[in-house]
């Protein structure tokens, strides 16, 4: 390169940087999306609408929730994987976007090349649910194995974290179940209400209304120890209750599109994590049994990895192949 030319490009270089400096010190001037791959009024909805609305006071900008439900959150989360990396666009992630690589052959998206992380939100208890007039979850196994036919147990679709941890139930249980498919877990726990099916894995948030009412019992949560929750502070973990290593928690944390500036990234981090600590904030997603819980950008893609890797292990495990 000749003196001049290297000149002209040193400049132009210069130029883009204090293009570039400018541009991210303005930032946000326009109002900044917030992707939800799934359909308004779920437990996930509600959580990026709390944040939404936490950042929006102290960015000074808008976050509007943009709900892009269908192919089981494929639509939505290919659209932020593709979106401009400009910190305009950013999008929830949670426990299913990691099982997916190990249930699904081809997704339009992969979860640790195609995004930035930027905070983990927080984590919420599955909860294995039963009829009420089963005592503990102790009786409901001895139930089970007594069973002249296999009990049936729901789940909200083939590869979904209720299906996966139903089958490690029956696999570290060495009990045999007759798994069930459902459209959600809230026709999933009106039939365990009715008796229809003995028992379904859900969030406390998904089978409050019946336990509540009485028409449910929670008989274990899964997780590595007890939840101090008032609703669920006298049920036993799966492993005190004799099934040890199966412990699944569900998450949510919030993504941009990958190569989007680090600088942008830990705005937007910083804003996220301020919110959590609102108390407007934190009083919706408690009533949501969410353990809020923020992280750095590299510890949650730690955890992404390590959950991706996870589900690999327990699909092949329980004998799921791809589909």
């Amino acid at each position: 390169m000749s003196p001049m030319h290297r000149r002209r490009f040193l400049g132009l270089a210069a130029l883009m940087a204090a293009t570039t400096q400018k541009t991210w010190a303005a930032f946000p001037d326009r109002p900044i999306k917030l992707i939800v791959p799934w359909a308004p009024g779920g437990s996930t909805d509600a959580i990026a609408r709390a944040i939404a609305q936490g950042m929006s006071g102290a960015m000074g900008v808008s976050v509007i929730v943009d709900n892009r439900p269908g192919a089981a959150g494929q639509i939505g989360t290919e659209a932020a994987a593709r979106a401009a990396p400009d910190g305009y666009t950013t999008a929830i992630v949670e426990l299913p976007h990691a099982i997916a690589p190990a249930v699904t052959s081809r997704l339009p998206y992969d979860l640790l090349r195609d995004f930035t992380p930027v905070t983990m939100i927080g984590t919420s208890p599955l909860v294995f649910f039963g009829g009420a007039e089963m005592k503990d979850f102790k009786s409901f196994m001895k139930a089970a194995t007594a069973a002249p036919a296999p009990p049936a147990l729901a789940h909200s679709g083939a590869g979904t974290v209720s299906h996966l941890a139903a089958e490690l139930l029956a696999t570290r249980g060495k009990v045999r179940f007759n798994m069930v498919p459902y459209r959600g877990s809230a026709p999933a726990l009106n039939d365990v209400a009715a008796g229809q099916v003995a028992g379904h894995f859900a969030t406390l948030a998904s089978g409050a209304s019946l336990l509540g009412a009485g028409r449910i019992r929670a008989l274990a949560v899964a997780s590595p120890r007890r939840v101090e929750m008032p609703a669920l502070r006298n049920v036993p973990t799966l492993a005190e209750a004799g099934i040890p290593g199966v412990e699944i928690d569900q998450w949510w944390a919030l993504v941009a599109p990958a190569t989007t500036p680090l600088d942008l990234i830990e705005r937007l981090r910083r804003e996220a994590s301020q919110a959590l600590l609102q108390p407007a904030v934190q009083e919706r997603l408690s009533a949501l049994a969410v353990n809020l819980k923020g992280s750095s950008s590299a510890e949650l893609r730690a955890f992404m990895r390590a959950e991706a890797d996870r589900w690999q292990k327990v699909a092949r495990e329980i004998g799921l192949q791809p589909q």
